[in-house]
């Protein structure tokens, strides 16, 4: 599990096995037994962000020993195709085995680049197989989905109950490793927070152990101290001070945000108001996963309940 070369700890703590991974049972034994085959055939891996998914590819290439690149579909284009990843796809592994390439946040790939994707993945076929993982699958263009195997990462609530057990099993493991002095219930409201996105909640855990020890005090960092000097902002209709707001936090995760707001939404907005105000937040969410820059996204969402939503 440790990689030592590593300093950010996602990667340090990359699961290398299946068998280390932190997943549902049904998926976990369908992994486990690609790998005992030995072979893995075209694969879309979808799910929320956070789950494992690019993980879980990388683990089944390790564990198997294949050869594989990993390409995130988010920065790369056209030119990507063409050049790194056919001349990786049609040259022969320095181990022997067939290659992989992992198409990490495939979704996020152009129309023009899916539908090249047809002809290479039929064209290196015997010589290479590709993983896709994504967010959301509609974003993939049918011609791919057809050509491989679907696996959904969906947690039940009884699965959520045993990962939330591993995820802080695992994190203690990690903070000890550290030597990161913990308060196991700052720990668990952290998880209660980021879950099941393991690696936020890794991310977070990095962030807040520089002082080399996490305790209560930490919790206001990650609690809704920020979102209660946010709200009479909003009342007051306050743009200048709530862009300034919005600046001053672009470090939080803007679904966290939302997410807050639409808790709090019968104790701060109107009854009239709610309606519209849960519409808004799904919208919102939506745009979340796809805009260039968050910060303009939430400060055009708080934007639009200044000018819509009545505040109690």
């Amino acid at each position: 599990m440790l990689r030592n070369e590593e300093f950010i700890w996602v990667e340090k703590y990359r699961p290398r096995k299946i068998a280390d991974c932190i997943l549902p049972e049904s998926v976990k034994s369908t992994f486990q037994a690609i790998v005992d085959s030995g072979n893995i055939q075209n694969l879309i891996l979808t799910g929320s962000p956070g789950v494992g998914k690019t993980s879980v590819a990388r683990a089944m290439c390790e564990e198997i020993g294949l050869d594989y690149i990993l390409i995130n579909g988010s920065k790369e284009g056209i030119d990507t195709l063409r050049g790194t990843i056919l001349n990786f796809a049609t040259t022969v592994s320095l181990y022997g085995t067939r290659k992989v390439v992992i198409m990490d946040e495939s979704d996020n790939l152009t129309s023009a680049f899916q539908k090249a994707f047809n002809g290479v993945i039929e064209e290196v076929s015997k010589n290479c197989t590709f993983i896709f993982t994504c967010n959301r699958i509609n974003r993939l263009i049918d011609p791919i989905q057809s050509r491989c195997a679907t696996i959904v990462f969906k947690l039940s609530g009884d699965d959520k109950n045993k990962m939330a057990v591993q995820f802080l099993k695992r994190t203690e493991e990690i903070l000890n490793i550290e030597k990161v002095k913990f308060d196991k219930k700052v720990v668990i409201e952290l998880l209660k927070k980021y879950f099941p996105d393991y690696r936020r909640i890794l991310n977070e855990l990095q962030k807040y152990s520089i002082s080399g020890e996490i305790n209560v005090g930490m919790l206001s960092a990650f609690s809704d101290a920020r979102i209660e000097e946010l709200i009479p902002l909003l009342k007051a209709k306050n743009f200048y001070a709530v862009r300034q707001w919005v600046g001053k936090n672009s470090d939080s995760d803007s679904l966290v945000l939302m997410r807050d707001i639409y808790d709090r939404a019968f104790t701060i907005i109107a009854p009239k108001s709610i309606p519209f105000t849960i519409i808004t937040l799904g919208k919102y969410q939506k745009w979340a996963m796809d805009v260039v820059d968050q910060e303009i996204n939430t400060m055009a969402f708080l934007t639009e309940l200044m000018c819509e939503v009545e505040f109690v």
